[in-house]
């Protein structure tokens, strides 16, 4: 018997097609470029004269409570040692990536590297005001990496939107970061910094920052942020949006 053709079975749906291999390395370009400049910048200061660029645009605290603030941002442009520099440059590399797909265009390049630096400034001016009598350089741009760790800890498993800051993933992942910090501060207490010379980790400078990163993404998704409708979640291959995505929702706060 023929059936008729309400009766007809449903038409075998088309395997898809597999999908493309995603590249072992798909860092953004935003990401790229600032790793590569922490790497590139302390390419420059080593030598014979590292000690004195150290001194002449880190950052020192007695120095700042005096009126001297450029050190606030040259800091970040200088670092203690090849390991500081490559460490910093790796910690931005991994932890920028989710934050620069977050922002696209002119404007999210904008916002990108204002929060970077707002971050790192926020990071050593708390860190002077901790120790404003004290004569030695703050170098690197491990605040304003923290920042960035901050603004990713805001987005994760969040789908490439910004979580609120009262959700509980990221309360933990903050707490541990800020309890790996406050280790680092007791064992480092002693001076004994690998790849530094012995210098001190200033990880107060750390927490600041990443406190900083935490409050700051925020606003600065819903100033310079792609819109909801066209972002890209940190996980998601380029031409796909996240089902997140597609329905809208909050940015956090």
């Amino acid at each position: 018997m023929i059936p008729m053709d309400s009766e007809r079975p449903a038409t075998p749906p088309t395997p898809e097609s597999p999908p493309g291999r995603e590249p072992v390395f798909n860092a953004p370009v935003l990401a790229l470029l600032l790793a590569t400049s922490i790497v590139g910048l302390y390419a420059l200061q080593s030598g014979p004269d590292e000690m004195e660029i150290s001194y002449r645009y880190g950052l020192i605290p007695a120095r700042m409570a005096e009126g001297d603030y450029a050190g606030l941002v040259t800091h970040m442009l200088v670092h203690g040692g090849w390991m500081h520099a490559i460490m910093n440059g790796v910690g931005a590399l991994a932890f920028a990536a989710p934050v620069a797909r977050l922002m696209g265009g002119l404007k999210g390049l904008i916002g990108f590297f204002s929060l970077y630096i707002a971050c790192g400034v926020i990071a050593g001016g708390g860190y002077a005001l901790l120790h404003l009598d004290g004569t030695a350089p703050l170098v690197g741009a491990s605040g304003a990496v923290f920042g960035l760790i901050g603004a990713a800890t805001r987005m994760l498993g969040g789908q490439g939107r910004v979580l609120p800051l009262t959700d509980r993933r990221v309360l933990t992942s903050a707490a541990a970061w800020i309890g790996v910090n406050v280790l680092i501060g007791v064992i480092g207490s002693a001076g004994v910094t690998p790849g530094m010379e012995g210098a001190r980790i200033a990880w107060e400078a750390h927490v600041i920052g990443l406190i900083a990163g935490l409050l700051l993404i925020g606003p600065w998704a819903k100033l310079f942020g792609r819109p909801p409708t066209v972002r890209q979640s940190a996980f998601d291959s380029p031409g796909h949006m996240s089902d997140l995505d597609r329905r809208g929702g909050p940015w956090g706060a």
